[in-house]
């Protein structure tokens, strides 16, 4: 192999290894852990962590201003609650009662700090004589 041939191979590794590098990283970024709110509160572990949770919205403490682009709100899991502050887009089907998945972090007060929002829409999943499919 020549001068330039090895010098073609070194560049090319230093630009495979720097994209390889790149994707990997950009990838870990958006890597966060599904838990329900039972899950989530009962490990300490993910609570530093940006987390996915789901649960249902509390039918009492619900306050939605899709004006302001924001929603404050309890997620009810099975057994404990998490406040939440959302900050974004409200979706159209976002009400108390329904299931929700939000993603974010717990802040420093205790309340989870929400950028994603996604309602779930049970309804889309029945077959036309209501049943379940």
């Amino acid at each position: 192999m020549t001068r330039i041939g090895y010098k073609i191979a070194a560049a090319s590794m230093v630009f495979v290894s720097a994209i390889s590098f790149l994707a990997l990283a950009g990838a870990k970024q958006s890597w966060v852990y599904h838990l329900t709110v039972d899950q989530y509160l009962t490990d300490t572990q993910y609570r530093t962590q940006r987390v996915r949770l789901c649960g249902t919205v509390d039918t009492n403490n619900c306050i939605a201003n899709p004006a302001a682009l924001s929603a404050t709100f309890v997620l009810k899991g099975t057994s404990a609650t998490v406040p939440v502050q959302y900050h974004g887009t409200v979706p159209d089907m976002f009400q108390a009662g329904r299931d929700v998945v939000i993603e974010g972090r717990m802040d420093a007060t205790g309340k989870f700090q929400a950028d994603v929002l996604m309602t779930k829409c049970a309804s889309k999943y029945e077959t036309k004589d209501g049943g379940a499919s």
